[in-house]
């Protein structure tokens, strides 16, 4: 079958190649699968483009929030960027052959940039709280510096954990379109406990870490609209953390999804598998522009305002 790969393929030498996974018994129709899927990378390429464009062009825009706002743009932008070149060749052209070189590369980023958009949401949920519980010192609070050191952490944070490598010696054929740590896990012949180990407490303090603190600021966040006396100065406050809410639920849902999918689903489809690794590296990237474009009344209204001068 067309997912049988010779041994002499996969040997554990420099020359070691990964077999990448499109959708299992779709083959026919893979052209046809890469025209969606090349308009989501459009999408989200552009949308987090036209993001970063407007925050940059709008002096209303020049704030703490938008900054953070720009650094999610940023982080999407990578992880879109991270995948495409496996996944549209395996669906436009059939190219499934990664070599480990890449496949390492791939890993790395989609690794940093995953911990790194987990950390810009913190972050935006810290933004969120300051401004609701302090919005006369919202601007001493959150000062371009702190933005900036905020941003280096993350990104210092997402780059310093990372899981060590192994060694492989089994047929690499890949359950996914792009190289992902669980995958990479299942192939290894070396021993492979510290590794798992390390990769669930990295999970935990990291992902999980930042989803419970998280929730933790909006406990804080919810405590403080109720006791605003006004009930439409209560819905105005929330408002504003709408758009925040929808990047974190569409960020956490297809990882959680994905994570369950790989501990409890080995009897699914491997079709399931699939869809599930797609949802996770495309809907984020693809959905926050959406989301902050129509949340977002400044954003909307500069985009608005842009588009009607290059009709003119």
């Amino acid at each position: 079958s067309e997912y049988t790969i010779p041994p002499r393929q996969y040997s554990n030498h420099t020359g070691t190649f990964f077999f990448l996974a499109g959708l299992p018994g779709l083959e026919a129709v893979h052209k046809w699968l890469s025209i969606p899927l090349c308009a989501m990378y459009v999408a989200s390429l552009a949308g987090n483009s036209l993001i970063l464009w407007v925050v940059k062009s709008e002096p209303s825009l020049q704030q703490p929030m938008y900054y953070f706002l720009s650094m999610l743009a940023v982080t999407d932008l990578g992880l879109s960027a991270s995948t495409l070149p496996t996944v549209l060749p395996i669906y436009m052209l059939g190219l499934r052959q990664v070599s480990l070189d890449v496949c390492l590369a791939q890993l790395f980023f989609i690794h940093t940039f995953s911990i790194m958009e987990s950390s810009v949401l913190l972050t935006m949920a810290l933004d969120r709280f300051v401004a609701i519980s302090n919005p006369l010192r919202y601007g001493t609070i959150l000062t371009s510096p702190r933005v900036a050191s905020l941003g280096l952490a993350s990104v210092v944070r997402s780059i310093g954990l990372h899981i060590p490598f192994f060694h492989y010696c089994r047929p690499h054929i890949l359950s996914h379109s792009f190289c992902l740590h669980q995958d990479l896990l299942r192939l290894a012949c070396s021993d492979i406990r510290f590794n798992s180990f390390y990769a669930l407490a990295l999970v935990i303090c990291t992902l999980l870490l930042d989803a419970v603190l998280i929730l933790i600021s909006y406990v804080f966040i919810l405590h403080t609209v109720l006791a605003i006396a006004s009930r439409e100065e209560r819905l105005k406050s929330l408002q504003t953390c709408v758009s925040h809410i929808c990047a974190v639920l569409v960020f956490y849902i297809p990882i959680i999804g994905l994570t369950m999918v790989h501990r409890f689903g080995k009897h699914l489809s491997p079709s399931v598998h699939v869809l599930m690794g797609n949802i996770y590296i495309l809907f984020p990237p693809l959905m926050n522009p959406i989301i902050y474009s129509v949340k977002t009344q400044q954003i909307r209204s500069r985009m608005k305002k842009w588009f009607s001068l290059k009709m003119k």
